[in-house]
């Protein structure tokens, strides 16, 4: 189920994303962001549409997905 990002309060919307940028622990990329820029990025990710919030009922968890990924989740 895609939860639409506008209906979530800026509180939890951060604590989605910041759950998410913080779930796969160190980052090897050349560059090193804060969790503030890592943050504010993905909000720009999910204004442009490039990627969208899923909630898995069945693992009661929220994902961060490619927008190609709607079609994988018959959204």
């Amino acid at each position: 189920m895609e939860i639409p990002y506008r209906q979530l309060s800026t509180d939890v919307l951060e604590a989605v994303i910041e759950e998410f940028i913080t779930r796969e622990g160190t980052d090897y990329g050349d560059q090193e962001f804060t969790l503030n820029d890592k943050l504010e990025q993905i909000k720009v990710q999910l204004s442009n549409g490039e990627i969208f919030i899923s909630y898995d009922p069945v693992s009661e968890s929220c994902q961060l997905q490619p927008a190609s990924a709607r079609e994988e989740l018959n959204l």
